[in-house]
């Protein structure tokens, strides 16, 4: 019953955000945090317990589709602009995190671990509000292509950082921690290539040039189980396979567009039960340092993003854009707080809080800016230099 009527929400959220400012992922988040612990406490506790899963599956799909936009075609296309810009967001707004939080007196080492949590992107929120809008503009298409880069960018940064604090507070070797940020992101790379490649070749066969939904789900189920099996990122592991497959993969018309039919009802139990996990006890935990990060991430999106542009030569209207369009952030950013609070215990309750509080804020507000970001540009942004 309750999954019925979170599908039917979906719905309703999908006409409402037609019709008010608000996005139908805010929407979905708002109803799931009314329903939550947080709210009425309604929500069926089987239904909480399964958020991870749910999750996993909705991300794998994403990443899967992201990694089918990195065709050759599409970043000839883009030139420059997507590497300048991915690379440039993500570096604004770890420095301008890592600087505003030491001026306000947090240890270098806590300020560099926040500051790499700050560049990821929610890439769920981000690729539904494109998906709703309908734009097929060139300003969301480099949207779609700047945020696959955009976690996988962050990940390295905070790899490295936790093996920077490492060494300061003396917890062990620097060696460890990063090996093993080198080790999820290569392996998730080498993982999705193992399996991307043979797909390219013998998917698309019983439908000729049209891989049907059940080659889609088998490969995203089974790259995601290794993934976790062998301790890599399921996210980037996802986006390499779709990556190989849709360069490889000629003889296909489109690559498992038939997944995209099953995206939607499980981002809508996604975001549902995202908004009823939402802590909001942590917003009154997080205080000044939370404050700080929200404004230093917001500032250092807005003009890393915007200086990345610039170097492009994009547009006007992805320069003023793109770094409002990239504000979204959620669950990568909570995984990183997980894996930094487990490695560096001293840190634990400032990190979780912080990152807690701050991703009730940005989940939220992050879609609208998004939003308004493509219909500002609309079929304006020429996605070229002028």
């Amino acid at each position: 019953m309750a999954l019925g009527a979170i599908l039917l929400v979906g719905l309703a959220a999908d006409h409402l955000g037609q019709r008010t400012p608000l996005p139908r992922v805010t929407l979905l988040l708002i109803f799931g945090a009314l329903l939550g612990g947080e709210g009425l406490d309604v929500m069926p506790a089987v239904l909480i317990d399964q958020f991870d899963l749910i999750a996993s599956l909705t991300l794998l799909m994403i990443g899967f589709l992201l990694g089918g936009k990195l065709t050759g075609e599409s970043l000839r296309k883009s030139g420059a602009q997507i590497w300048w810009i991915s690379v440039s967001a993500v570096l604004g707004s770890t420095l301008m995190v890592v600087l505003g939080l030491v001026l306000i007196g947090v240890p270098v080492g806590l300020a560099a671990i926040l500051g790499c949590i700050a560049a990821a992107t929610a890439p769920a929120a981000t690729v539904d509000v494109v998906l709703e809008s309908g734009s097929k503009s060139p300003f969301a298409k480099l949207l779609l292509l700047v945020v696959a880069l955009d976690d996988a960018w962050g990940l390295i940064l905070f790899s490295l950082a936790v093996a920077f604090v490492t060494v300061m507070t003396e917890a062990g070797g620097a060696a460890s921690p990063l090996l093993a940020g080198v080790r999820e992101v290569g392996g998730a790379a080498v993982l999705g290539a193992l399996i991307g490649l043979p797909a390219a070749y013998f998917t698309g066969r019983v439908r000729p040039g049209q891989p049907i939904l059940t080659e889609a789900l088998g490969l995203v189920f089974i790259c995601g189980a290794l993934a976790i099996q062998f301790e890599v990122s399921f996210l980037i592991a996802a986006m390499v396979m779709g990556a190989v497959i849709a360069n490889l993969a000629k003889h296909h018309e489109y690559p498992f567009h038939a997944i995209e039919g099953v995206e939607w009802p499980l981002m809508v139990i996604f975001f549902v039960l995202a908004g009823a996990s939402l802590d909001l006890s942590a917003v009154r935990d997080a205080g000044l340092i939370g404050a700080t990060y929200a404004i230093c991430r917001i500032i250092g999106k807005l003009t890393g993003a915007y200086i990345g542009a610039r170097a492009g030569h994009a547009d006007p209207g992805t320069r003023r854009w793109i770094g409002a369009a990239l504000l979204p952030q959620a669950g990568a950013a909570i995984g990183m707080a997980l894996i930094a609070s487990n490695q560096l215990p001293e840190y634990r309750q400032l990190l979780l809080s912080v990152v807690l509080s701050t991703t009730v804020l940005f989940e939220l507000v992050g879609p609208l800016f998004t939003r308004l970001a493509i219909r500002s540009t609309g079929e304006h942004s020429s996605g070229t230099g002028q």
